[in-house]
């Protein structure tokens, strides 16, 4: 063991802790998204906010240099802003923060049997909202079980440290309580921002098959529903057993590469900007270009491109001579490596067996690979 840099707790060793990136400093993506309305948005690595309300969000990460989290070792935290407000929510509207657990990191839960294990989760959490929140653990697999917890926001614009229990109860420990041992989603961690009445017959820490109209409790209060209402969260750790403020583990820092490199199993940013080099490929024809992408880590599956492309957005350099393309194409990828592939029709003009180098060439170009949960 040994003193983590900059924070006054202790590493504990031989295990990686749950939740990935819970002290929010990776951001490889950027720093800020605005106007979001739609589902699936990434910005801090592993934490995705859903917005399926009339609501629009910005979502950032923050740098932190005041206040009980920083005081407490953290240097950023993941803030979500509604920049248009919905207060007046559809039964079906939503609106949730997560993370997905990988199953296969699920199986010291012992769900589906008669050992299953309590859980603690813990936070900093800092609102201008105050009353009661909602943070509920999602269980997909088999059948949908879930647990609701409240929570108290009590002084707008604080940090907050929060300590939540989440119960084996004999739901969670019936058969049909399991997790499936692979690599698809085994848990999700949900803070609930806003919810309509579809979702919100939860029981506060009971664990509940009752599909998503168990997701909150009729608690649950509309976090979006005025302009520049926010949440702040970071420091968020899941602990099997159950903990108390004054019993709970010291949040586990890991070095940033060790983080960024857990993160980099679900998406790998390779290069972006311009004039930043993409690798090196070859001709396989006249109109046929190839390059390999090996992946620093094995990601969870096969992933897909992430691509921002365009007109004009990669050169190749190749025979004394460079050429704008507008896209390439992901081809064979494997969790260990994938070809990079381009042709006529993305602009591909060059002599076969010549060798080349590829680069972008716009500020906007962005070349990723994304194997998310």
């Amino acid at each position: 063991t040994g003193l983590v840099p900059n924070d006054n707790t202790i590493r504990r060793p031989n295990a990686k802790p749950l939740i990935i990136n819970g002290d929010m400093m990776a951001a490889v993506r950027g720093t800020s998204t605005a106007s979001i309305t739609g589902s699936d948005v990434f910005v801090v690595d592993r934490w995705r906010l859903d917005e399926g309300a009339d609501s629009t969000i910005t979502m950032s990460q923050e740098t932190l240099s005041s206040g009980n989290a920083f005081d407490n070792g953290f240097l950023k935290s993941l803030k979500v802003l509604f920049t248009t407000a919905d207060s007046s929510l559809a039964s079906n509207q939503s609106v949730q923060l997560m993370q997905h657990v990988e199953a296969q990191d699920c199986q010291l839960f012992k769900y589906g049997t008669s050992n299953a294990v309590d859980l603690t989760l813990a936070f900093w959490y800092k609102s201008n909202v105050t009353g009661t929140h909602v943070v509920t653990l999602d269980k997909p697999d088999s059948t949908r079980t879930t647990c609701p917890v409240e929570f108290t926001v009590s002084s707008s614009g604080t940090w907050e440290h929060k300590v939540l229990n989440f119960n084996a109860n004999d739901t969670i420990k019936g058969s049909s309580g399991a997790i499936a041992n692979d690599t698809g989603t085994g848990l999700r961690i949900m803070w609930n921002l806003l919810y309509g009445s579809d979702y919100t017959s939860g029981t506060n820490g009971s664990w509940t098959q009752g599909g998503t109209g168990h997701f909150s409790t009729s608690n649950q209060q509309n976090i979006g529903g005025s302009n520049n209402n926010y949440v702040e969260v970071t420091g968020v750790q899941l602990e099997v057993g159950q903990f108390t403020s004054s019993t709970l583990p010291p949040f586990q820092h890991e070095d940033f590469g060790d983080n960024l490199a857990r993160c980099q199993r679900y998406y790998y940013h390779h290069a972006s900007g311009d004039n930043v080099v993409v690798g090196m490929g070859s001709y396989y024809g006249s109109t046929s270009l190839q390059s390999a992408v090996h992946f620093p880590v094995s990601m969870r599956t096969a992933p897909t491109a992430d691509f921002t492309m365009g007109t004009g957005y990669i050169t190749l350099h190749r025979n004394g001579a460079a050429d704008e393309i507008n896209d390439l194409n992901v081809e064979k990828a494997t969790v260990n490596a994938c070809d990079l592939t381009a042709d006529n029709s993305d602009g591909v003009s060059g002599t076969a067996g010549h060798a080349t180098r590829i680069k972008t060439s716009n500020a906007s170009t962005v070349v990723a690979f994304k194997a998310e949960l």
